[in-house]
This record gives structure tokens, sequence and C-alpha cells, in this order.
């Protein structure tokens, strides 16, 4: 996950496509990082990423949150990580379109930022570690309020999904103008400009060919 030679951490997942093509993708917000667990929208290629605790585990250590977060993960925590992203998937979707959002989705959300979140500490040093003992509940809480400033941040109305008819991920649209449509330039960005290149210089008579 760490960038290159000067050692700058890198924002985004690495994520697979059915294919198999391997690409970077950062959504911009570390609660929509917990929808790249999942295919929620229901793609034919849907996967679920959660099957144990350790799952999870290996998601956070992944994920935007700085490094060197010990965590330990229970079933239950498990079982809330997937209920709360579903309800951020419902929710950034709802964002996309322009539509409000359910009551019963914002209030889980709320529910689990209520807990107490994950704490950074510092060593004598000045070298940044997490506070010991982080649980599966402390990381959802983070997640949560990382949803709940998003949600209700200046970028609110920017959450967009993919334009791309077979992409179904969400991302926070930083963009001056606030025109972006893609996931990513090189994935559905480049393809899309492909087939437009094709469809402009192929003659009608040819489309049968």
């Amino acid at each position: 996950m760490n960038g290159a030679a000067t050692g700058t951490p890198e924002p985004g997942l690495i994520l697979r496509t059915p294919r198999g093509r391997v690409f970077r993708f950062d959504p911009g917000a570390l609660c929509l990082e917990l929808l790249l667990t999942s295919d929620p929208g229901g793609l034919p290629w849907r996967y679920e990423t959660l099957g144990e605790p350790a799952d999870l585990v290996r998601w956070a250590q992944e994920s935007r949150l700085p490094d060197g977060l010990r965590l330990t993960v229970d079933e239950a925590e498990l079982d809330r990580a997937r209920e709360l992203r579903g309800a951020l998937w419902r929710m950034a979707l709802s964002r996309a379109r322009g539509d409000g959002l359910a009551p019963a989705d914002t209030d889980l959300v709320n529910t689990v930022a209520a807990r107490s979140p994950l704490v950074a500490a510092m060593t004598p040093g000045g070298e940044r570690r997490w506070a010991p003992e982080a649980t599966g509940t402390a990381l959802l809480s983070t997640v949560a309020r990382d949803a709940v400033e998003l949600f209700t941040g200046p970028y609110a109305h920017r959450i967009r999904v993919c334009e791309a008819h077979d992409c179904a991920l969400h991302f926070v649209d930083t963009s001056r103008p606030g025109r972006r449509r893609w996931c990513a330039m090189g994935r559905c960005g480049n393809l899309n400009k492909v087939r437009a290149h094709r469809a402009r210089h192929t003659a009608p008579g040819d489309a049968g060919e």
C-alpha cells in the first residue's frame, strides 16, 4: 500500500477486475473504502471479502488509516461491519442520485459512531502509534464518524458513482469543476475514450461487420 521510493503512502486500495487486471482506486474517504470489500450493487461479478474477522483486520491495515494498527475483531463486530457497509452503500447511492437519505441508514451510522473510536497516541520520541487494545467496534466507530463528516460536509453533494455501465464504484469528486465521471482514468475513463474513438471512426455500414 505504500508508495514508492519516497516511502510516502499512496491513498487508495488495490483492486482486481473480473479479468484479473490490478489497479489502485482511491474513493476519497475512509467510509467509502469499506464499500470496496463487497459488491452490494449486484454486479454480475459479485464478491465478498469480509468472510471472517481476520478479513476486517486486513482491510483496516490496507486502508487509508495510518500504519501500525493492531486490531482484534470478533464475529459480532464482523456482522456489524457488513451492516454498516450496507447502510453506507445505500447512502452513497442516494447522494449520487440526488436523493435523500433513509432514516434507518443514518440511525445505524449514528449508533456506530457513538461508540469510542480508535485512539492515536505518541511515544516520547515523537512517533505516532495507536493506543493498545483497538477493537473492531472502535474501528467501525472511526469509519462511521468519517461518514458523518463526509455526508454533512462540503463534499456531501459530490459523492458520485462511476458512469461506466459495468462499474459501480463510488468516489468523492474533489475536482475543481466538479465534473468527474469515472472511478479512475486509468480504468473506466480510458475504456470510455477507446469506445468513443471507435464509435466516431466506424462507418454506419461497418457496424455489423
